[in-house]
């Protein structure tokens, strides 16, 4: 099911159209898509909480605004962790195994050496230990992983609190319905440093009459 698998590594755009509050306006990063379901996170709903409260190993490698994201009404109660690895194939969709990859270290003798040793893996196609390619440079990390296995290679990282999820065919309905605009993601989308006006900036750049949409006002009935 080609056609399904391929929204991988996509953004659904909420359309003016979709009522559900949950979805208001939302920039949603599909991590996995295929004929039992699909399952992604909200890139533009940032929360009070900091991600040094409850990821304190992490929060000096997460991107500004240095806080959890709610990535969507299912389990909140469970971290999720979305980074981007520069230097890596483009394009590339799908999520292979983790093969590879090398090891940073802190300070000390050899430091450097093993940092460009990181890069160069991450260059040639090689996956860094505790990163799992979603699309392109975009991938999962592993938040159960020494934080410095990644230090050396992760251009952006965002802590995400549940996710989205669709049960199968679920989101193929919802698309036929008119709820979501399907649109190529950017690697910088999961580190907008301002992430209130995500989804307005995504549909300004795209190069059809998306483009008008962005200007949709907030509350229709003062148009």
């Amino acid at each position: 099911m080609t056609e399904v698998s391929s929204l991988t590594g996509r953004l659904l755009v909420a359309t003016p159209a979709l009522a559900d509050p949950n979805f208001d306006r939302a920039v949603v990063l599909l991590l996995d898509h295929d004929e039992e379901g699909s399952l992604g996170v909200i890139l533009n709903r940032p929360t009070p909480v900091g991600v040094a409260d409850i990821l304190a190993p992490w929060a000096a490698l997460a991107g500004e605004p240095g806080v959890v994201f709610q990535g969507g009404p299912v389990s909140l109660d469970s971290a999720l962790g979305v980074a981007v690895v520069p230097g890596g194939p483009s394009g590339e969709s799908g999520i292979p195994s983790v093969e590879g990859g090398g090891r940073s270290g802190d300070d000390g003798d050899g430091t450097a050496g093993v940092q460009a040793a990181d890069r160069a893996e991450v260059e040639s196609g090689d996956e860094p230990l505790g990163w799992r390619r979603v699309h392109g440079a975009i991938g999962l990390v592993d938040l159960e992983a020494p934080p410095e296995l990644l230090a050396a290679v992760l251009g952006s990282l965002r802590i995400f609190a549940g996710y989205a999820g669709w049960g199968p065919g679920q989101l193929e309905d919802e698309l036929v319905e008119g709820a979501w605009y399907v649109v190529e993601s950017e690697p910088g989308d999961v580190s907008s440093p301002d992430p209130e006006q995500l989804w307005r900036a995504v549909l300004r750049r795209q190069r059809n009459e998306l483009a008008m949409v962005a200007t949709y006002p907030d509350d229709p009935s003062l148009n």
